[in-house]
């Protein structure tokens, strides 16, 4: 049974989220009516699970404003594709634009929250997503560093532990940098985090307490207050 510790609601009798759980979650906190863009990878299911009385706007990097759900079965239109490549829809009154464009709004504040992948957040809100440092990695900045500086808000979602165990919530970023002191807010499987004025607010947790996580981190943790 769910319960609620000081001010962070709980969730003990089950276990971590999966990845449409994950994308449920982040999807319920994006303002009604805001300009939001999806990151390439986990962040786009996000655009699944966002009703449509919502009226939020999405963006794509290629050049798209009012971009649907994924395209399944009949309604896959090779032409029309996210900027990872993989089949959307489109909504009543979407509109296409050059690729410069696109960047323009990004750069320009004109869409009012981003979601990222991350392989490390820090303490202080500093984002790693683009490079592991690993002599044999790929490196694929992308947009991020637009969208990271250029957006009013940055939401990260991604798993909080490697596979192996490490966090990749941290006091410094070991990875290279994508942009300084730009996350807000972190949607992991374990747990929902708010990075503000240089603290980390735990909002919500599943499958793990908040001392638990606490005892996992090696991060100051506070009680996210309503």
């Amino acid at each position: 049974m769910s319960m609620v510790s000081e001010s962070i609601v709980e969730h003990t009798d089950r276990g971590p989220l999966g990845r449409d759980e994950m994308a449920r979650v982040l999807a319920r906190d994006i303002p009604p009516g805001a300009y939001v863009n999806l990151g390439i990878g986990q962040p786009t299911t996000v655009g699944d699970h966002l009703p449509p009385e919502s009226e939020v706007i999405l963006h794509t990097e290629n050049g798209m404003l009012g971009m649907g759900p994924a395209a399944t079965g009949d309604a896959i239109d090779p032409d029309l594709i996210n900027a990872g490549k993989f089949p959307v829809t489109e909504l009543p009154g979407a509109a296409y634009f050059h690729h410069a464009d696109s960047f323009a709004m990004m750069r320009g504040g004109h869409l009012d929250l981003c979601v990222l992948g991350a392989y490390q957040v820090s303490a202080s809100g500093d984002l790693a997503n683009w490079h592991t440092g690993e002599p044999d990695a790929i490196p694929a900045v992308g947009g991020a560093m637009d969208l990271a500086v250029g957006a009013k808000q940055v939401f990260v979602l991604m798993s909080l532990f490697t596979r192996t165990g490490e966090p990749k919530l941290v006091k410094e970023c070991t990875y290279p940098l994508t942009a300084l002191r730009c996350v807000d807010r972190v949607y992991t499987d374990v747990a929902t985090f708010e990075i503000t004025g240089g603290e980390v607010l735990v909002r919500e947790t599943w499958g793990i307490s908040f001392r638990e996580l606490r005892s996992r981190l090696d991060v100051p943790l506070t009680v996210a207050t309503p």
